[in-house]
């Protein structure tokens, strides 16, 4: 695997990626060079079809509080004179940070967050777009853009209220109060919430190992069937769903080692997925 400056990345023998945030000293924060490996790292997991489910956690006190102000004086924002130029030159820049956490969604395997300390702003995009999400008790999860004199703009505003109801959501956002795991469960943005940060890694973990046991194309095709259902009718789902499946259901291979194992009391053995040189967001 490639270095990287923000995060480490590692890949278990099973097939489970771990990417850690690497920045305590920083909270965490996603710098420039953040924005440039997260989305390199997971083009690359995903083109090599190199795991089967990506755990994503913090090290130190805070799983991420969010974007780095240094962004905004890294040059990344220029400012031409020409008010046109400028004001499109933000919202490409815009579109290129929502790719970014767009690309959670548009990988091929499922992403788990395994949430400690705070989970803040930008921070929250990403949480917000991974399959599942896990708390330590102590942690927190807040919309905090609008302390800072703007809307949250690459994807809480978009995934949120899907996931807690829009009234939850609203005031989340507009108060730019903290959500601590209890109430984060209970309104569930999270899955669990475990007692710290130790066993919520090895909770998810073995979440995560669960997963990577079952056949990589079925997983998939939950994942690519439940994006879309999530952003279709009932009706139009399923019409997608079947022509999925009479392109991706192949019973002599992923469904034939599943039942020899099951007859054998062994695990199966399944084909990885190709490797693909599709591009995010095409």
């Amino acid at each position: 695997m490639m270095a990287y400056q923000t995060f480490t990345l590692e890949i278990s023998d099973s097939k489970v990626a771990h990417l850690r945030f690497n920045r305590p000293d920083a909270y965490n924060s996603m710098n420039v060079d953040f924005w440039q490996e997260f989305p390199a790292a997971m083009r690359h997991l995903d083109q090599q079809a190199l795991c089967r489910v990506l755990v994503i956690s913090g090290a130190g006190k805070h799983f991420s509080s969010g974007m780095d102000l240094g962004v905004f004086n890294s040059g990344a924002i220029k400012r031409p004179k020409e008010a046109g130029r400028r004001n499109e030159h933000l919202r490409q820049l815009v579109l290129q940070l929502q790719s970014t956490i767009s690309s959670v969604e548009q990988v091929r395997f499922p992403v788990l967050a395994a949430i400690q300390g705070g989970c803040i702003g930008g921070a929250l995009d990403l949480a917000c777009a991974c399959d599942c999400r896990y708390m330590s008790a102590d942690a927190f999860a807040s919309v905090e853009e609008a302390k800072l004199g703007l809307a949250a703009d690459i994807g809480t505003l978009q995934r949120l209220p899907g996931l807690v109801g829009e009234g939850l959501a609203r005031e989340l956002a507009y108060t730019a109060r903290r959500m601590y795991a209890q109430e984060a469960l209970q309104a569930r943005l999270v899955n669990q919430v475990f007692d710290d940060t130790d066993s919520l890694l090895t909770g998810v973990m073995e979440i995560a190992e669960q997963i990577a046991k079952h056949s990589p194309m079925a997983i998939y095709g939950c994942k690519e069937n439940l994006n879309y259902s999530r952003d279709h009718g009932v009706s139009e789902s399923l019409r997608y769903q079947a022509t999925w499946q009479a392109g991706m259901f192949q019973p002599e291979t992923d469904m034939l080692a599943a039942f020899m194992a099951k007859a054998q009391k062994t695990d199966p053995e399944y084909q990885e997925l190709q490797p693909t040189n599709s591009k995010f967001g095409e």
